[in-house]
């Protein structure tokens, strides 16, 4: 058995949506029962992906025969298990740099579980912030100094930043050299992360979860222009940042994990659209195999 990370970057709001909802928002995004963190289904992936690939022969090994066309001469699993991908870095607006990619200490711990059950040692220590903190890396231009005493101001919340912190300067460099290309443009981008990366205590951090993601009023209008049915739906706002694993285990004796996972980088190059509202441009994103 081999496995791959895969981060997915959010680059217009994505929708992965549960259906009807019973609450304000009509159409909620998915989320964790149990933690309530926003999460994009493994199938969903794996449904993309599968379109993306068009060699017969290779879909079929890759991602299993498709539901139509199963029998019991051919009713056997894809080479690649696709684990949902849940939300890593949330952005969030900020009164100074416009946006943090805000994130806690549970949401860290187990993303280095993950890792750490796929075998990459490397990842850094988890910071531990205070309830009223905002971690930040060194050199970050988040905090705006209000009085005498550094501040991040969040949404509706206001932290006392406590910069220089070297464990975020860590998972700012770790995560960086994974989620952006080592040219140019991705230098940038990795600077800016290493700016905005914000740890926040995880009861905090659950508030912005409620509150921070995007609720969209939507209307249909007859020919007078009079509302026939308005509606709110959610969705995580562009720039988010969602992490899975990708499991390539050997159905059949001539499978081959280590190339089924190198097919996999192949059909995750360009822009692949994810969840639902393809039409009105909801969930265009870069799939990132690391």
């Amino acid at each position: 058995m081999k496995a791959k990370l895969l981060f997915t970057h959010a680059l217009t709001p994505l929708y992965p949506g549960t259906g009807q909802g019973s609450g304000v928002i009509d159409l909620p995004i998915a989320r964790e029962i149990a933690t309530n963190i926003p999460y994009l289904p493994g199938s969903s992936l794996k449904g993309v992906l599968r379109d993306e690939c068009k060699d017969t022969a290779l879909c079929k090994t890759l991602f299993g025969p498709e539901t139509k066309n199963i029998s019991d001469s051919n009713s056997h699993a894809g080479v690649l298990q696709f684990t949902d991908q849940r939300l890593l870095l949330l952005p969030v607006r900020s009164l100074a740099g416009t946006f943090a990619w805000a994130t806690s200490p549970f949401i860290l711990q187990r993303f280095s579980r993950s890792l750490a059950h796929i075998g990459v040692e490397d990842a850094p220590t988890v910071p531990q912030p205070d309830k009223g903190d905002a971690f930040t890396a060194h050199n970050s231009g988040l905090p705006l100094n209000i009085g005498s005493q550094p501040q991040v101001i969040l949404e509706d919340l206001d932290f006392t930043a406590v910069t220089d912190q070297q464990l975020v300067t860590d998972w700012a460099e770790w995560l960086g050299a994974r989620l952006f290309p080592a040219d140019n443009k991705g230098e940038g981008w990795r600077k800016t992360l290493s700016e905005k990366l914000c740890v926040l205590h995880d009861d905090r951090f659950d508030f912005l979860l409620e509150t921070g993601t995007e609720v969209i009023a939507r209307n249909v209008l007859d020919e007078n222009k009079t509302s026939q049915n308005l509606w709110y739906e959610e969705a995580l706002p562009a720039e988010s940042i969602l992490e899975g694993l990708v499991i390539a285990q050997a159905i059949g004796k001539a499978d081959n994990p280590d190339n089924a996972l190198a097919e996999l980088v192949k059909l995750t190059g360009g822009l692949i659209q994810l969840g639902g509202h393809a039409t009105i441009g909801r969930g265009f994103c870069r799939l990132i195999p690391a």
